[in-house]
């Protein structure tokens, strides 16, 4: 009985039962171990039936993150959800986008009114419009377009024609606004029998500022030729009224042997030599009689009277 017990001195004791004592603590300790790593196994098996929540909560204190874990995985499953209903979608236009055409033109369809023939189509087809010419009747003659254009030369012909009928026109006032002598009358009886170069050139400068007339021969209008000569016919020289026939007569000389009162010819145009290149003139229509400067170098010197 003093083996079980706790008192007494430790000689007193027997070894043996110390050793009996010990093992039995072994074997003991040993039967706690198997009795919990059983009970451990049954809580695994009825884990099974636990809730997702307790579920969460057996891993968040596994890996003894705490509850903070559990939330932040939450978002991450919504992102995926929400990433898959975009992928749906998106398939879902490009196979309605892919349809939609298709089935727009489908031969099956081609019958519908949009796409059927109209009356107008029958009627081509059957040919049941037709017209009949009557073989009396002739159609008018094609004519192909016609052109013509103007040269410089037909300008220059109805520029002349122009002042033709200016100067006709002229000739009319004119006529009936001087009542002098005329070229004729002063051949008849010349103011001036004694012939001088320089007194012809006098009484031509009496005419500056008469106005140019086609035709004309008197101070009411003159024309160049006939201003030539209504001059020296108050010299008794009876010239024509054509400035290339007065150009052809009396005697050529040289521009430097020129004085002022000869006649300048240039074959369609005349006028008296006014010294130092100059030339007095009846111009031409719209102008008057003047002194200005030659422009030309085609032009020769005639001199009458000597």
């Amino acid at each position: 009985m003093a083996s079980l017990g706790t008192s007494g001195l430790p000689e007193d004791r027997d070894p043996s039962a110390s050793s009996e004592a010990g093992d039995s603590l072994s074997e003991n300790a040993a039967t706690s171990r198997r009795s919990l790593r059983a009970a451990d196994s049954t809580r695994a098996h009825r884990g099974a039936r636990h809730t997702p929540r307790d579920v969460a909560r057996q891993r968040v204190g596994a890996t003894g993150t705490g509850p903070s874990v559990a939330r932040s995985a939450r978002p991450k499953r919504r992102l995926r959800s929400l990433a898959n209903l975009a992928v749906m979608v998106i398939a879902g236009g490009i196979v309605a986008t892919i349809a939609i055409p298709a089935y727009a033109f489908n031969p099956a369809t081609s019958n519908q009114a949009s796409f059927g023939t109209s009356a107008i189509d029958d009627m081509k087809k059957a040919n049941s419009q037709s017209v009949r010419v009557s073989d009396g009747i002739e159609g008018p003659a094609a004519a192909g377009d016609t052109f013509s254009a103007t040269t410089e030369q037909q300008l220059a012909d109805q520029k002349a024609a122009a002042e033709r009928a200016t100067a006709a026109a002229q000739m009319k006032a004119y006529a009936a606004s001087y009542d002098g002598p005329s070229a004729a009358d002063y051949l008849a009886n010349p103011p001036y029998p004694n012939f001088s170069l320089a007194q012809v050139f006098q009484v031509a400068q009496q005419y500056i500022g008469v106005p140019y007339v086609y035709g004309g021969d008197t101070p009411a209008g003159f024309d160049c030729s006939g201003y030539v000569m209504f001059v020296y016919a108050q010299f008794g020289i009876s010239l024509p009224h054509s400035a290339t026939a007065i150009g052809n007569m009396g005697t050529r000389i040289s521009i430097q042997d020129a004085v002022p009162g000869d006649v300048i010819a240039m074959g369609s145009h005349v006028g008296f030599y006014a010294g130092d290149g100059n030339i007095l003139d009846a111009p031409d229509v719209g102008r008057n009689v003047s002194i200005r400067p030659l422009w030309t170098d085609d032009y020769w010197v005639v001199r009458f009277g000597i």
